[in-house]
């Protein structure tokens, strides 16, 4: 039976997909997971099992009343490989991972600029390279997933406008899927890694969460009621471009006082270079504000103007994270991307400013999370849309 015969039946794409994720599990504890009799699970089974999608292990549950223990089931994560792909201004990356998202190889390549043949036929090449490291790699290659920031109409795997890019109305599965033979699959970059923390990080057991990076961009992605959410046309979720003060700087969106203009690491340079400190990136900036100067250091006052630069970011972090729990009321917000790791100097303005700015018990009913920064974050993230795409299942 061909895989998209396997996995396209809808209830035993979902039935692979709490296997997937929920794993080792029982045949009971799937049937109560997704409201489905005993019998249903027992009957779309053994097609999983026959095609050694899914395996029975060794170890079994405990029996709770009449009957023979159940034994636990889990995917055999090694049946296919799945490509991420990540496209940036100056290089595209990408890995192979198993079933369960675990890298198992990358590469990356600098290109010269990002037009969109230059970046899609980059990918192509480095997909083929990457794949040719495993024995029969192309045949077991499920899809490629291509993660990218911006408004992606994933549906035609377009990629409608990416600020960070340049790119307007271009088509990224086409042209990949004619380079490599295989299925493409795309999404927006903070999405992807909603799936990928739903299925197997920090939301695993969360109904309703957001996902917020930090960096040079702010993004965010959301799962409402379990369901991933993209809005009528893929847009939700651009919490960078909410407006948070209108007479604040420029925006790269041409717009001003947007959240991402206020808070991302640009801004917070921006600010230092206002106070005349002149610093090349953030770490360094961050360095400087974690510095212990005595009184008569010539550092010290740059130090204390590095430290208002961040707690300007954090300030305007938390009123954006305020905004964000008074409208979806999220059990958590995981904040992720390469920002995280100067965080701890925004944390104390951002806290602040999100517990003033929430209203009622909004800020009180929400975790907030610091997802370490992973070098493969974007890429497992873009993995993610493949096995979610051919599950053909919600999310949850």
């Amino acid at each position: 039976m061909r895989t998209a015969d396997l996995l396209g039946e809808a209830t035993r794409a979902e039935i692979f997909s709490q296997v997937l994720t929920a794993g080792p599990i029982s045949r009971s504890g799937i049937a109560t997971r997704l409201g489905l009799s005993p019998s249903t699970v027992t009957r779309l089974l053994p097609a999983l099992l026959e095609a050694d999608y899914i395996r029975e292990g060794a170890e079994a549950e405990p029996a709770t009343g009449p009957g023979r223990p159940q034994r636990m089931l889990r995917v055999n994560l090694e049946r296919h490989l799945v490509v991420g792909v990540k496209i940036a201004p100056a290089s595209v990356t990408a890995v192979v991972t198993d079933l369960g998202a675990r890298v198992l190889g990358r590469d990356e390549v600098r290109i010269d600029g990002c037009a969109p043949v230059t970046a899609l036929t980059a990918a192509g090449r480095l997909v083929r390279r990457l794949l040719a490291r495993f024995p029969d790699g192309a045949a077991r290659a499920l899809g490629i997933g291509v993660g990218l920031g911006g408004h992606v109409e994933a549906g035609a795997g377009r990629c409608r406008y990416s600020g960070i890019l340049g790119w307007r109305d271009v088509d990224v599965a086409g042209p990949l899927a004619a380079a490599t033979g295989l299925p493409v699959y795309i999404g927006n970059d903070v999405n992807a890694l909603v799936v990928a923390q739903r299925w197997f990080g920090a939301g695993r057991d969360t109904e309703t969460f957001a996902v917020v990076t930090l960096g040079a961009g702010i993004g965010c992605g959301l799962l409402v009621d379990g369901t991933l959410f993209t809005g009528s046309s893929g847009l939700a979720g651009e919490f960078g471009h909410i407006p948070v003060d209108p007479a604040g700087p420029s925006c790269s969106c041409g717009r001003r006082g947007c959240l991402e203009a206020l808070a991302g690491d640009p801004a917070i340079l921006a600010r230092l270079r206002q106070a005349g400190v002149d610093e090349p990136d953030v770490e360094s900036a961050a360095a400087l504000a974690r510095g212990e100067y005595g009184p008569g250091d010539p550092l010290a006052p740059r130090a204390r103007a590095a430290r208002a630069a961040f707690a300007a970011a954090g300030d305007a972090l938390g009123r954006g994270l305020a905004t964000l729990c008074n409208l979806i009321n999220p059990e958590l917000v995981i904040l992720a991307g390469e920002g995280v790791s100067v965080y701890d100097l925004m944390r104390p303005a951002a806290e602040d400013a999100l517990a003033h700015h929430s209203f009622s018990t909004a800020a009180a009913d929400c975790t907030v999370l610091l997802d370490p920064v992973d070098d493969d974050m974007w890429t497992r993230g873009a993995a993610c849309l493949v096995l979610r795409a051919t599950v053909r299942a919600p999310v949850s």
